[in-house]
């Protein structure tokens, strides 16, 4: 079972119509594909599918700092510990945990020597799945409105997805990222076999196609470029960020008004490369 990842660093390149125009052509040639929507605050996958989000196939939990002040003796170690700074402490007063910024990592409560934090446990998001077709399946993740720290909700939609894979005997994991280099996308880029960095032929493309290269080096990512609107603007804006990484473009697609109707239409399923 190869795992891709899709990503581009800069929105609008086109990352999610190439991630589900590869599953479109894996499928044709008679593979079973899983494709799992990754942007878990705005996915929209499941709309270039012609698809909805109905009834959700598990929840994601996530653990919470819960204060219990007959315990607490105020050392403020907790806060000292907190990458996030999701702690607010004020000298002699009681910590406060400001739950939008926690990342649930349990550094505070491990850490507390009078074992005055408690863990709770809350819903942050959801994983849906929908059958496209007998070879095509889509996992999508959504987050609750207003979560800051949303990396556990891909990382467990990854999870799913791969356990499902891996009962139907899937051939390939596509997973197509948000955009950005933020800690979701990171989540997503890990335990793949390669990436696709999909840009374009503008400036701000060769900008962000060097943030992105950039974060797949350092974490150790594979990665292969994905040359979108190919003919609409100038492609050697992008040949020095190719030179510097060494890199040469793996495909490029020229710009397409039936892929441009497809994606308004939410029929992306019958368009081909």
């Amino acid at each position: 079972m190869q795992k891709i990842v899709v990503t581009g660093g800069k929105g609008g390149t086109g990352k999610s119509t190439f991630a589900v125009l590869l599953a479109n052509k894996f499928v044709k040639e008679n593979k079973k594909v899983i494709l799992v929507d990754c942007d878990i605050e705005c996915p929209n996958d499941y709309l270039l599918l012609g698809q909805k989000l109905i009834k959700s196939e598990d929840r994601v939990y996530a653990k919470f700092p819960q204060l219990d002040e007959s315990k607490c003796q105020k050392c403020n170690l907790c806060a000292s510990v907190c990458k996030n700074n999701a702690i607010f402490r004020v000298p002699k007063k009681y910590p406060r945990f400001l739950k939008e910024l926690c990342s649930g990592c349990g550094a505070c409560w491990i850490v507390c020597p009078y074992q005055a934090i408690e863990k709770r446990s809350e819903e942050i998001g959801k994983i849906f799945l929908n059958k496209i077709n007998k070879n095509f399946y889509l996992f999508t993740g959504l987050a609750k409105p207003a979560l800051e720290e949303t990396s556990p909700i891909v990382r467990e939609t990854k999870k799913f997805a791969k356990s499902f894979a891996s009962k139907i005997n899937a051939d390939y994991i596509i997973s197509d990222t948000a955009a950005g280099i933020h800690c979701p996308v990171i989540m997503a880029l890990l335990d793949n076999d390669f990436a696709y960095a999909v840009t374009e032929p503008t400036l701000m493309g060769a900008y962000d196609l060097d943030l992105i290269l950039t974060l797949c080096k350092k974490i150790g990512v594979l990665t292969k470029v994905v040359l979108n609107q190919a003919d609409l603007g100038d492609k050697k804006k992008i040949f020095p960020v190719l030179k510097k990484f060494k890199l040469e473009i793996e495909k490029e697609i020229p710009y397409s008004k039936k892929i441009a109707k497809a994606y308004s239409e939410g029929q992306l399923l019958d368009v081909f490369f």
